[in-house]
């Protein structure tokens, strides 16, 4: 027992001394003194834990810096926000992103997209595809874009309008500021079984990591009521492409 009783003991003032300079060293008895923990060798690597993204997103209140490996999209990932709320991002040199799209139509057929005061167009009503959930988040009629880059987005909105003559414009809004091009149905005449119209455009979009993107309803001509036309006649597009 006592060879065992000395080898413990050495153990135990080991990780003792190790513990009170704040360093381990695995695979080295001298870690860098930069370092909390230094991992030598030339045969075997890390690994870190990996999970899906359903479970990913199970975990209660991960720490900020918190890194996972991503098994349904096959890249690192880290919380770069508070615990209550996190954010997770992809780590530089990961499967890139490039190519990755996320598309939604609508099922909404009763909101009024012509207020005066303008509304979020609900198009995020369906899910279609979604290639990399952690760099497409959606929340209610908004998707926020967690990866900086330039990024192509399709707006399709086909109407249907009750009053003679409106006119809804269509517009890109990032953080709650419009930008890039105004899309217009020109009027909508509703008369004569002439009730409908559609907006159709593309812009690409140079964004910043965690934008928020919305399709904004503003009115432009006459007031009342102008809705989506059917379900899935209208929908949103996002391609990353750099």
């Amino acid at each position: 027992m006592k060879p065992k009783f000395l080898f413990l003991l050495f153990l135990s003032v080991t990780f003792t001394i190790s513990t009170a300079l704040a360093q381990v060293g695995i695979g080295n008895t001298n870690p860098d003194a930069s370092s909390v923990l230094d991992v030598t060798s030339t045969t075997q690597g890390v690994l870190f834990p990996r999970m899906t993204t359903l479970q990913r997103n199970a975990i209660a209140l991960p720490a900020k810096g918190l890194t996972i490996f991503n098994t349904d999209t096959n890249q690192f990932q880290y919380n770069s926000n508070i615990p209550a709320a996190p954010v997770w991002n992809t780590l530089s040199g990961s499967t890139p992103a490039v190519g990755q799209s996320v598309k939604y139509s609508n099922t909404d057929i009763t909101t009024n997209v012509n207020p005066a005061a303008g509304i979020n167009i609900p198009v995020f009503g369906n899910f279609l595809w979604n290639d990399n959930p952690s760099l497409y988040v959606i929340s209610g009629n908004q998707i926020t874009i967690t990866q900086a880059g330039r990024y192509l987005v399709n707006i399709n909105v086909s109407l249907n309008s009750s009053v003679q003559r409106a006119a809804p414009d269509v517009r890109i809004a990032v953080n709650g500021v419009a930008v890039g091009a105004f899309g217009s149905s020109g009027y909508i005449r509703s008369m004569g079984s002439h009730n409908n119209s559609s907006i159709n455009f593309t812009e690409v979009l140079q964004l910043n990591a965690n934008d928020v993107i919305t399709i904004t309803g503003t009115q432009d001509a006459s007031s009342g009521a102008v809705t989506l036309r059917s379900v899935g006649s209208s929908n949103i597009y996002i391609e990353k492409k750099q």
